[in-house]
């Protein structure tokens, strides 16, 4: 698989968005602006949620480790592309590369994992609210979260060490603005298919498996909500999941679209921009979207505010 006459990259070079300087600058200060929210919004919310007693329940605890998880995935890529905007030479090493994307895929394969025991947790609660308390016990809770980091840890030392293993002899400028394995699989000048079954194996099973939970989590919910002879009480049930479900469906849909399809049609303009959002725009989202339309949220926000004595 390897060929002996290579010589492996000190560095890589990103390609990113345009060389078109105020364009970048432009570039620069959006995206800064809304790393900044991404930081305080996940923040915050972790905060928020291990301050106020009322919010120590699990679907609060797995709330709190997504915002960790998103925080720690944008870190992973914004900064440095943020750099890479103003920067002449839109570099990164080759070892920061890996660093780069063992940290990303370690993360966004935890998120999965979360995401789904978030959609487990809706049906114990509404499938089966007499048994909550055991099926979603502290011991359950934490089980699932170091099965995320877990499970997230595994399949990213899998993807960084068979990717790097390769001979990259043609070219160091990736088509992109981060280290993913598909832009890099793209420059190896050996075959890489063992990589892309691996890529395909192991993000399918753990994207398609949660997804599958969180789809069998949410038809049981649904048959469960038109049982309800109410429609106050059926709005009213649905819409603890509103936010979980937006959630889910904005992050597997662009993961879905990136990872689960050959490297034959990879398209490196439509992956950037896709790539784009799940990496930096969709963390930024999550904070907004547990929070508008979650009263307990807002009252814990509130009585924060109240207790630090910025509101009367």
């Amino acid at each position: 698989m390897l060929e002996t006459n290579y010589t492996t990259p000190t560095e890589f070079m990103f390609i990113g968005f345009t060389d078109f300087f105020p364009f970048r600058v432009t570039l620069f200060s959006v995206f800064l602006i809304v790393y900044t929210l991404t930081v305080v919004g996940n923040m915050g919310l972790i905060i928020l949620v291990n301050s106020d007693s009322r919010l120590q329940t699990p679907m609060y605890y797995f709330l709190s480790n997504l915002s960790f998880l998103d925080f720690c995935y944008s870190t992973a890529i914004a900064p440095k592309m943020l750099v890479n905007f103003l920067a002449s030479r839109k570099r990164i090493s080759f070892y920061g590369c890996a660093v780069q994307m063992l940290f990303f895929a370690c993360f966004a394969d935890a998120e999965c994992i979360i995401l789904a025991a978030m959609a487990y947790d809706r049906y114990a609660a509404i499938c089966n609210p007499l048994l909550y308390s055991t099926l979603m016990s502290r011991n359950i809770c934490i089980s699932m979260v170091v099965l995320a980091y877990f499970s997230g840890s595994m399949t990213s030392l899998v993807h960084v060490s068979l990717t790097f293993r390769l001979p990259y002899c043609a070219s160091n400028v990736v088509n992109h603005f981060f280290c993913d394995i598909p832009p890099l699989l793209v420059l190896s000048c050996a075959n890489t298919h063992i990589n892309e079954l691996l890529l395909f194996a192991l993000c399918g099973t753990i994207q398609t498996s949660t997804f599958m939970v969180v789809l069998v989590s949410y038809f049981c919910i649904l048959v469960t909500v038109l049982s309800i002879k109410s429609s106050g009480g059926r709005s009213k049930t649905f819409s603890t999941c509103a936010s979980h479900l937006t959630a889910v469906t904005l992050f597997y849909g662009t993961l879905l679209f990136m990872y689960l399809r050959p490297t034959t049609s990879y398209s490196p303009d439509t992956d950037k921009v896709v790539a784009l959002f799940y990496t930096v725009i969709f963390p930024m989202l999550n904070p907004m979207i547990y929070s508008f339309r979650n009263k307990h949220v807002k009252n814990a926000f509130q009585k924060l505010l109240e207790q630090k004595g910025i509101l009367k």
